[in-house]
């Protein structure tokens, strides 16, 4: 739960199931989080292994981030949760 119960971070890995994402992609898919969390959940999932960072050009630095094989288990564990809360109508 310390992993992946923080806030956003759910949401991150939801919308990164498909395709890689840039920042400012993210940012507007979550438009209740300020930048500056966003940036904080990014960095700590990137530690814990469930998102990789990529740059993918220098001038001027864009950077995307692609969910990773931790985060799609993680995915997994969170599909279940919301399964059971609909079973248990919470």
């Amino acid at each position: 739960m310390r992993i992946i119960g923080n806030k956003w971070t759910g949401s991150i890995l939801w919308h990164l199931k498909d395709q890689p994402m840039r920042f400012n992609e993210i940012a507007r898919q979550l438009a209740g989080a300020s930048k500056k969390v966003l940036a904080e959940r990014l960095k700590a999932m990137e530690e814990n292994k469930l998102i990789t960072r990529d740059v993918i050009s220098s001038k001027p630095v864009a950077v995307q981030y692609k969910i990773a094989a931790r985060g799609l288990n993680a995915l997994n564990i969170l599909e279940e949760l919301k399964n059971w809360t609909l079973e248990n109508d919470l």
